[in-house]
């Protein structure tokens, strides 16, 4: 899959997750990054697990989201903390 590519599957994995997690991101750009850094966080949770994405781009979406829900989680968390 090519960068525009990776970049919609960014897109739409960081807006599915914001509706997922309470007190999500906000902004399209924000979105975005956490979409593409949560691809990146969801296939190495996935390696970690043995399981593997294969699904094409819907297997990639699924990973990505996972990825954001998580970093999205870790946020949360530290940000109540302060």
């Amino acid at each position: 899959m090519g960068l525009i590519g990776s970049l919609i599957i960014g897109l739409i994995a960081g807006l599915i997750a914001s509706a997922i997690m309470p007190g999500g991101a906000s902004g399209l750009i924000w979105n975005t990054i956490l979409g593409l850094v949560g691809g990146v966080v969801g296939g190495w949770t996935f390696g970690l697990l043995g399981l593997s994405a294969n699904g094409g781009i819907w297997g990639q979406l699924v990973v990505a989201v996972v990825g954001a829900v998580i970093l999205i989680a870790i946020y949360n968390a530290i940000a109540k903390r302060k």
